[in-house]
Parts: structure tokens; C-alpha cells; sequence
């Protein structure tokens, strides 16, 4: 179900930006903020309405494995999710750095006018890389429901997590995203083990605020 679901997303993600964010592009960036904030809004009430408040969760015929490193117990489901994460990553960075999509998409984030003067469709160019985003939502919400029970509510925490992740790591640095999630999941599996559940996201969120104060910029990103 993997990529029917993310090429599904790529499909709605494309026809959002074109549709409705793009006439919004040139407009100051706390309107788009509230354009997307209130999309955010229609989408999980939409989904409120549709399935109702309850967790739900998705069972597998692998979900009690586990592979045997030495002492330690892995779960299978655990693995797999890892290794569809990296491999994604993994695509995703090829697409940016080897691939002429790749470079007219970072050529539009870096400079607009100039993307705009050699003939680039900007807004095309948009639409793609905002159903590619989505395609990666999809993605990542199949692996997360595999680990946890999800709700229509479960979005803005993760939305948040995901905040963190990326100030950590540096925006704009791919590679600093894959870092600040590996960097926040240990850590909050740590402070779960040797503190308290609770203190999960309080450690997350003093991590930041130790980047921010150290190295605004992020751990991977330049000045």
C-alpha cells in the first residue's frame, strides 16, 4: 500500500499548490502561514467527521517479530520502517543533487527572478515539489501507523516534532534532517528509559533551545 498511497498524496499535493497556494505566492508570507494553517484545519475536521475521534492502529502479520543482536531484541517492525525511512532519503537526495528536477527546484529556492529569467515554470515547478512533500507525508504516515495508533488530532504533535527536527538539524540541509531525527529519537528514547516517559519532549524541546542558543544557524547547515 506504500506507493499507491504516495503516489495518491503526490496527486493531492500537486492540485493543492496549484489550486489553492499558488495565487497565494506573492502574497506576505504570515498569509500563506494562515492559508495553510486553515487548510491544516478543514483537513482534520474533515477527518473528524469522516472516521470519528478513536485511535485506530494497522496490524500486520510481522508485528510481534523481532531480530537478535547479542543481548538485545530489534522489532521487525521497527527495522523495516528504518530502512524505508533511509531509503527514502536516500531518493529523495539523489533526486536533489543529481538529477536536472533536483536543480531547477533549488535553483527556484535560491533565486526566484533568476529561475523565472531562464524560462523556468515556477509555479509547475512548485506544484511538483509541494506533491513530492505530501508524497513523503504519505509515506511517513504508513510507517507511523505501523508504530502507533493514530487520530485525526495526531497531526499537529508530530507537525511540531518535525519543527524541532528541522531547526536542530539546519533548515534547508537534508542531511541535518536525517541527523536531528536520529538525534531526537535517541534522545527521547534515552530520557524515556532513564528518567520518565513524560520528560520525552521536554528533553526535545532543550535540545533546541541548546542549538538555537549555540548554533542558530543548525548543526548542519552554514552560516
Amino acid at each position: 500500500m506504500l506507493l499507491p498511497v504516495a503516489a495518491l498524496f503526490f496527486g493531492l499535493g500537486y492540485l493543492l499548490q496549484r489550486a489553492v497556494i499558488n495565487p497565494f505566492i506573492d502574497r506576505p508570507e504570515h498569509a500563506q502561514f494562515i492559508l495553510l494553517l486553515a487548510v491544516a484545519m478543514v483537513l482534520v475536521n474533515g477527518l473528524l467527521i469522516a472516521f470519528g475521534p478513536d485511535a485506530r492502529s494497522v496490524q500486520v502479520d510481522y508485528a510481534l517479530d523481532s531480530y537478535e543482536l547479542g543481548p538485545l531484541l530489534v522489532d521487525k517492525v521497527r527495522v523495516i520502517c528504518a530502512g524505508v525511512a533511509i531509503a527514502t532519503f536516500a531518493l529523495l537526495f539523489a533526486i536533489f543533487r543529481y538529477t536536472a528536477f533536483g536543480k531547477a527546484i533549488r535553483a527556484c529556492a535560491d533565486n526566484l527572478l533568476g529561475a523565472q529569467v531562464i524560462g523556468l515554470n515556477v509555479k509547475h515547478l512548485y506544484a511538483l515539489t509541494f506533491g513530492l512533500g505530501t508524497a513523503c507525508v504519505g509515506i511517513a504516515g504508513c510507517l507511523l501507523s505501523l508504530l502507533v495508533d493514530v487520530a485525526p488530532v495526531s497531526g499537529p504533535a508530530y507537525t511540531l516534532l518535525a519543527f524541532v527536527i528541522v531547526i536542530i538539524g539546519g533548515l534547508g540541509s537534508m542531511i541535518g534532517a536525517l541527523a536531528g531525527g536520529v538525534l531526537i529519537g535517541v534522545s527521547e528514547s534515552v530520557a524515556g528509559l532513564l528518567i520518565t516517559p513524560a520528560a520525552k519532549s521536554m528533553l526535545s524541546f532543550a535540545l533546541m533551545i541548546l542549538v538555537l542558543a549555540l548554533r542558530p544557524q543548525g548543526l548542519f547547515k552554514g552560516r
